[in-house]
């Protein structure tokens, strides 16, 4: 039996056959000035050194790989697929680029456009984020339907999500690569834009690691750093504790005596707690 990639079916699936995208109405060469920039394309940043590099491989090769687009208005079309592929084209200087016409409505253009970039691993967090927010509050989708449309599990769709929450200071550094997702959920557990921005700048000019960021959070967010083992505990429980925070990701605590004990797993969000019921259960 086939594996399933990790994005389902695949862009490739949801066109040619109809899946998402139907009526086919044909496909040939059209004027590159015909057609329009997808409105729900959620990437916004194109590297320049990439474009130009595809800019030149188009001139020699040409496109091999069509766009996909959508009849519009007045003998226009709008880009369902090949966004970066159509930038290139202009910057080679092709009148007429190759293309596949499929009818598509607003809410398939913004799924197709979003699983070509996950495919790809072209958006960056924030933008990823915001196309999953316009797929749940516009077209009513569950965070489910998203995760099963790009191959992400709930937790994950869930969590990309919540960046939305951050401070502006903190999801720009996250565009700009100066902080990792990590950095940013950590961030999340300070409530207001002046601690989180605080925190920030902190993480940034001493190069905090993710684990190093949490704890801040948390000392900042008023909560009492876990105390020192008592001197002379039995090495079995230690050890107990070490394997089961490598296995759940998470600090635990296990008191143990002649007649039982008790264990105790801690999580910082809902998230979290999913996540450990995923792997416990």
């Amino acid at each position: 039996m086939p594996q399933r990639s990790g994005l389902g079916k695949g862009l490739d699936a949801l066109i040619p056959g109809g899946g998402l995208v139907s009526n086919d109405t044909g496909s040939g060469q059209i004027a590159v000035d015909a057609i329009q920039r997808n409105p729900r394309q959620p990437r916004q940043a194109f590297k320049e050194d990439e474009l130009e590099e595809l800019a030149m491989s188009i001139r020699e090769h040409g496109i091999i790989q069509p766009l996909i687009v959508a009849p519009g208005a007045n003998g226009t079309f709008t880009l369902i697929a090949g966004e970066r592929r159509l930038q290139a084209a202009r910057r080679a200087g092709l009148r007429n680029v190759p293309v596949v016409i499929r009818n598509a409505t607003d809410q398939q253009l913004l799924e197709l456009a979003l699983i070509e970039n996950v495919q790809r691993a072209d958006l960056n967090p924030i933008e990823e984020a915001e196309a999953f927010h316009h797929l749940i509050k516009e077209f009513g989708i569950s965070q489910e339907s998203v995760a099963m449309r790009v191959g992400k599990s709930r937790v994950a769709v869930t969590n990309t999500l919540r960046l939305l929450d951050a401070a502006s200071a903190v999801k720009q550094a996250l565009v700009d690569g100066k902080i990792s997702e990590g950095h940013a959920r950590a961030l999340l557990a300070l409530h207001s834009a002046k601690a989180q921005e605080a925190a920030l700048r902190s993480i940034v000019n001493l190069d905090l690691s993710v684990r190093q960021a949490e704890q801040l959070a948390r000392k900042l967010g008023g909560q009492k750093p876990a105390s020192k083992k008592k001197a002379g505990r039995n090495p079995d429980v230690n050890d107990i504790e070490r394997r089961l925070r490598a296995s759940l990701g998470t600090k635990v605590a296990l008191k143990h005596g002649k007649k039982g004990g008790a264990l105790t797993i801690y999580y910082y969000s809902d998230e979290e707690l999913d996540a450990l019921l995923e792997k416990i259960l």
